[in-house]
């Protein structure tokens, strides 16, 4: 088994440098620089996904806990002006149920350097909501969806919804949110049947389709990898159906193998986090919605800027601390490894 393959990437490693250099930016030991800030807005969900979280909910976080929007303003701002940030998403649990989302995306909007942002989102709401999000300066969306089946959407989601996801979707289109892309998980004996028509939809409606990997990064650590349905085997589903070339270009730090669907332009993307792991190229840093800064979504530690702005520190120490958070991330996320141990919090809690 290579390296790779235990998800450890082959970087230019200087993991035994005596000390961090003096460069502002989110720089690591293995010559990774982070530029893309993912930032949770918020723990809950309006829906119950079987693979994300019990039918009940979980335990939530408590609203003091939460940053205020002046705080959330204040550190992306450090982020962007201060630690050579370019890109922020807006994720969660479900972004749209963050009160005065418009307000929080117009104020990054209006940072300089302007970042590009964008948003992960479920879509419920999204058909209300895209064209002021796009006033205020939201670029693009991804929206979940891992079936076009009403009722295998209920089975999954625990909510009779899908009719509003399309809505979302069509929604997003018009408003000029561009490319809408499409997030999708497939699970085997649950939705692994659904490769084909969930690019055929994509196809007729102008979103850009993504299958991602399912990672373990349930509530109930319940993860399966015999039920994950791994990147080979979508491509194969879809190449039964369609014609398949690698994308030209460098990829760079995109998560998303992307290929050209029987010659282009259309792509469809795979983003192979379990099988293919690419933390080599990394460029990706989080905030949760208390306040909690992580170098990787599997990381088992956290550095917490909340209590720093409470307490009273100045933007620059805020940015040093969120540096030297950085310069400790690991070579990769080592799912593949025999000593991984999941996170102790969900993805509804760490954000996408």
């Amino acid at each position: 088994m290579t390296a790779v393959e235990l998800g450890i990437p082959v970087v230019r490693a200087t993991p035994d440098a005596p000390a961090r250099p003096g460069s502002p930016l989110l720089v690591d030991r293995f010559g990774r620089v982070a530029t893309d800030l993912r930032v949770s807005l918020t723990d809950r969900c309006n829906l119950r996904c079987t693979y994300c979280m019990p039918a009940e909910g979980l335990d939530w976080l408590p609203k003091p806990d939460l940053l205020t929007d002046e705080e959330l303003v204040r550190l992306i701002g450090i982020a962007v002006t201060r630690l050579g940030v370019t890109d922020v998403r807006f994720t969660g649990g479900e972004p749209l149920l963050r009160p005065n989302l418009d307000d929080v995306v117009a104020a990054t909007a209006a940072l300089a350097p302007r970042p590009r942002i964008s948003m992960t989102t479920n879509g419920l709401t999204l058909a209300k909501r895209a064209a002021g999000l796009v006033a205020a300066g939201l670029d693009r969306v991804n929206v979940s969806l891992d079936t076009l089946d009403p009722a295998r959407f209920r089975e999954l989601t625990r909510r009779d919804r899908l009719g509003d996801v399309f809505a979302g979707l069509a929604a997003a289109r018009e408003a000029g949110l561009s490319p809408v892309k499409v997030n999708s998980v497939l699970m085997r004996g649950v939705n692994e049947d659904e490769a084909v028509p969930l690019l055929r939809f994509c196809l007729e409606h102008g979103y850009q389709l993504r299958f991602i990997e399912q990672m373990p990064l349930d509530p109930q650590h319940g993860w399966d990898r015999d039920g994950m349905v791994t990147a080979e085997e979508v491509l194969a589903a879809l190449r039964s159906e369609f014609s398949l070339a690698p994308e030209p270009g460098e990829r760079g730090g995109a998560p998303a193998e992307r290929w050209l669907v029987d010659g282009g332009p259309a792509v469809v993307g795979v983003i192979a986090s379990v099988t293919r792991p690419f933390c080599a190229a990394c460029d990706r840093t989080r905030l949760t919605a208390d306040g909690q800064v992580r170098n990787c979504l599997f990381s088992r530690s956290e550095t917490d800027l909340r209590a720093l702005l409470r307490g009273g520190a100045t933007d620059e120490e805020v940015a040093d601390r969120w540096r030297g958070n950085s310069w400790e991330k690991a070579a990769g996320h080592g799912i593949n490894s025999p000593g991984f141990s999941q996170p102790d919090r969900p993805m509804s809690a760490i954000g996408g």
